[in-house]
């Protein structure tokens, strides 16, 4: 017979370390079996969407929760996981009419995008650009409000010239594509001057969303559509808010620029971050909405910029 030999003391921790490890392995039943999250043994995939909640006059409406967010892709309810508030740094592009339309405008507009940017450069990335003759990059994306204080000091009215709206925004919404911030928006600050670019409006649309950016245009004036540029740039400045969870805002006077700014930088600053899950699958959906599910609140949103398959 074979002799069996004694185990050595030190060995036995080891050994029974093996056996929790090959226990733990195991397909145990009941509430011994360590459990996925609902949703992902449902086959679904999180995704993000930055929202903006508002009452009736557009300011924001802090204490929502899971409940009162209504997420649909191409009229498909999904289900909410968790909401927090937004965080996260954003590229912002503040896009200045310096045409000659806007001569009277120019000081009005020195002091909206100044309170602007005091609110809103702490941790995040905003540039200026002027729209006059060509887009022309004053201060490229930064948080210092030395340099975003220079880029102000060069507001001028450009004589005989008109504007470059729509250049303007599919250059920034490629420029975008670059870079990663999670959010991002687009805000043109305008009169109704002469628009001198010929683009189509579809073509603007589909540079904002493919950047991931929301559109968010403040114009001063009533926008004329009396010539083809003209109209394609009303159209897009209807469309292109409405497709990217922004807003197109008109002002009867120069006057009301710094408060319009300042509501819209009170709005960025208290977004929510809202995560639903979406089914596996290898189409992405064509249209994504955010509603409420408190009465009194409107909603738009913009989908977290970075996400494969979105």
């Amino acid at each position: 017979m074979r002799a069996v030999s004694p185990i050595h003391p030190a060995l036995i921790p080891m050994m029974l370390g093996a056996c929790l490890v090959a226990v733990s392995a195991l397909d145990l039943p009941g509430p011994l079996r360590a459990t996925r999250p609902a949703y992902a043994q449902a086959g679904l995939r999180e995704r993000t969407i930055f929202v903006s909640a508002l009452t009736a006059r557009g300011e924001p409406v802090d204490g929502l929760d899971v409940e009162d967010f209504i997420v649909t892709e191409d009229g498909r309810r999904r289900e909410i996981l968790r909401v927090s508030p937004a965080t996260e740094a954003i590229d912002i592009a503040l896009l200045i009419d310096t045409s000659a339309a806007a001569s009277r405008a120019i000081p009005f507009i020195r002091e909206g995008v100044r309170s602007f940017v005091r609110q809103m450069s702490v941790g995040n990335g905003i540039a200026l650009v002027a729209l006059a003759d060509r887009p022309t990059i004053l201060v490229d994306y930064t948080s210092s409000p030395e340099r975003l204080e220079q880029g102000i000091g060069r507001l001028f009215a450009m004589s005989g010239s008109g504007m470059t709206l729509m250049d303007a925004i599919i250059e920034v919404s490629t420029g975008l594509r670059r870079r990663d911030a999670p959010r991002a928006v687009i805000v043109p600050i305008m009169t109704n001057g002469v628009e001198f670019t010929n683009r189509y409006a579809r073509d603007v649309v589909a540079a904002v969303r493919q950047a991931g950016a929301g559109l968010h245009a403040i114009v001063m004036g009533t926008l004329d559509v009396g010539s083809t540029e003209e109209r394609e740039r009303a159209l897009a400045l209807d469309e292109g808010p409405r497709a990217s969870g922004g807003q197109h805002v008109t002002l009867l006077a120069e006057t009301g620029l710094e408060p319009a700014l300042l509501k819209l930088a009170r709005e960025l600053s208290s977004q929510y971050k809202v995560v639903y899950g979406r089914p596996e699958s290898l189409v992405p959906p064509a249209k994504i909405d955010v509603a409420s599910g408190r009465p009194g609140v409107t909603m738009r949103g913009t989908p977290a910029r970075g996400q494969a398959g979105a």
